[in-house]
């Protein structure tokens, strides 16, 4: 049996990802406070802010992975705030790292020694995990942590047959993009400008990257960028 485990499933990349991997014949699993609506997809409701949910999760996960020919873990789910470095409360910044960052530690922690023999563990990071844009301080600082968490997991699961990758989409027409960057056709034309097609990535794009890369361990420890050629101003 493959499986995929994949956080925030329930809509945008996440969602894509599930479909993708479930056409390719993998059982999946959504961890998620909402639900996956596609048919097939199991879910296991999952507050990647609390320790208790997440070990919930890891508990009913255990047989699945043990009984796993292959498994991708995917750490999707992802928390965005406007905020600057001028004004962004040691609250609010905790918060967003306990979804990017200390949330996919706790998953780690409780799922890594379990995964066979080739296995992924595939962070979706940002564009923004190597650059910096204004009003997105706590968004930017945990996308560049998910960055060395990637590559440092590389190295600490030497030897065990489990590849990692940091796929970083640009801008993609995700629910969580369009409540960042509301509703002015402007702006959304400006970020799509962005890019050298000049148009929003779509979230099954991003999706056939990851699923390609759950498949190629020859990419173990890299940065993917999918942005469809990011323009440098």
């Amino acid at each position: 049996m493959q499986t995929a485990i994949i956080t925030g499933a329930s809509a945008g990349i996440g969602r894509a990802t599930a479909q993708r991997f479930q056409a390719a014949g993998f059982t999946v699993y959504n961890l998620s406070r909402r639900a996956c609506p596609d048919e097939g997809v199991l879910n296991i409701a999952c507050d990647l802010q609390s320790e208790a949910s997440i070990a919930d999760a890891c508990s009913e996960l255990t047989a699945v992975v043990n009984a796993s020919s292959s498994v991708a873990l995917v750490h999707n789910a992802s928390q965005m705030l406007k905020d600057s470095a001028l004004d962004c409360s040691s609250e609010s910044l905790r918060a967003v790292l306990e979804t990017n960052i200390i949330g996919i530690n706790g998953l780690n922690q409780q799922l890594l020694t379990l995964l066979p023999r080739s296995s992924s563990v595939i962070y979706v990071g940002s564009t923004l995990s190597e650059k910096a844009v204004p009003g997105s301080f706590s968004y930017v600082t945990s996308k560049h942590a998910q960055l060395g968490m990637m590559r440092a997991t590389c190295q600490d699961l030497g030897g065990r047959g489990v590849h990692t990758t940091l796929v970083c989409p640009g801008f993609t027409d995700t629910e969580m993009l369009r409540t960042h960057l509301g509703d002015n056709p402007e702006v959304r034309a400006a970020i799509a400008d962005m890019n050298a097609f000049g148009r929003m990535i779509e979230p099954g794009e991003i999706a056939e990257v990851i699923v390609w890369a759950h498949a190629n361990p020859v990419i173990n420890g890299t940065v993917l960028h999918a942005n469809l050629g990011q323009r440098e101003s």
